[in-house]
């Protein structure tokens, strides 16, 4: 079996991106990491490309940022079909040496885990929806109990999650119609795969959401060192529409949701990226590219 494909996904935030991708590549172990840079302004491309590790399999630039979904399912068929896939976001520090196994002994021990995630981490609030407790031979994790779409924050946050290559068999991609990542996912596995979700409590991250510019390893390459009152975090702020995206399209959401319950689709979601995937399932092009175009104009 291949090495994890780990997933990461940067826009902006320099300083953090800096940080925490020298924080996953100082872990000893094996994984194939491909890094997509959703066409960030401030450096963060120019940093990427000094950084060299034989695990690093994959460093692209988009020309354009059309949102996380866009990105992480362009990562998802790169692939090789008996992978895991890991997904980490830019503002994830994994502070867990050997972490990676901590995934995979659940996913040993648990033959219906299909996704693992970790709470969130500082300075997030410490929260955790409805869970049940799970152990096995010496290894637990958290079952999520309701994945309810009407409830808030009861889903696996998707910034540090991996998932069962035979999970992906059956869900195929994060949804590109509704657009809503984490909450949309969870939900999905939950209710219409037959896999479980979850979280781990062995793995530590932190993520701050800024760190002062004379800490920042990569200020070399910033575009707005030395700037009065602006840097990466200002930057990224101005162009981060995940939160009014989620308030101008959750009727996007509740519907693909309706749809799944009436059986109108299965649990499959096609991607824009996988041609033949769009032709074999239920897919709303109209609703993904009034998606991707919200991103195209709001967020470059």
């Amino acid at each position: 079996m291949r090495p994890p494909f780990i997933s990461f996904l940067t826009f902006n935030r320099l300083g953090l991106t800096a940080r925490n991708l020298r924080a996953l590549l100082d872990n000893n172990e094996e994984f194939e990491l491909h890094i997509i840079d959703s066409n960030s302004s401030d450096g963060t491309w120019e940093y990427i490309q000094s950084v060299n590790d034989p695990r690093i399999k994959a460093k692209l630039r988009m020309p354009n940022n059309y949102g996380p979904i866009y990105a992480v399912n362009l990562n998802l068929t790169k692939r090789e079909k008996d992978q895991y896939f890991i997904t980490v976001d830019s503002d994830v520090n994994v502070k867990t040496k050997g972490w990676i196994k901590h995934f995979m002994d659940v996913f040993d021990a648990f033959g219906d885990v299909g996704l693992l995630g970790v709470p969130r981490g500082n300075p997030y609030p410490n929260y955790l929806p409805e869970v049940i407790p799970c152990r096995q031979n010496n290894i637990s994790y958290l079952k999520l109990k309701n994945a309810n779409i009407l409830t808030p924050m009861d889903f696996v946050p998707g910034s540090l999650q991996c998932l069962r290559p035979e999970l992906i068999d059956v869900m195929g991609y994060w949804n590109e119609e509704c657009y809503y990542g984490d909450a949309e996912l969870s939900a999905r596995i939950t209710h219409y795969t037959g896999y479980n979700a979850g979280f781990i409590e062995t793995v530590e991250i932190d993520q701050l959401q800024s760190i002062p510019c004379e800490e920042c390893t990569g200020k070399n390459y910033c575009r707005f060192l030395g700037r009065l009152g602006y840097n990466c975090f200002v930057e990224h702020a101005v162009r981060y529409k995940n939160e009014l995206f989620a308030g101008a399209f959750r009727w996007k959401f509740i519907e693909f949701f309706e749809e799944l319950k009436s059986g109108k689709r299965t649990a499959y979601c096609a991607s824009i990226h996988d041609p033949q995937s769009i032709k074999s399932h239920v897919y709303n092009l109209e609703w993904a590219q009034e998606n991707f175009n919200y991103y195209l104009a709001n967020s470059n």
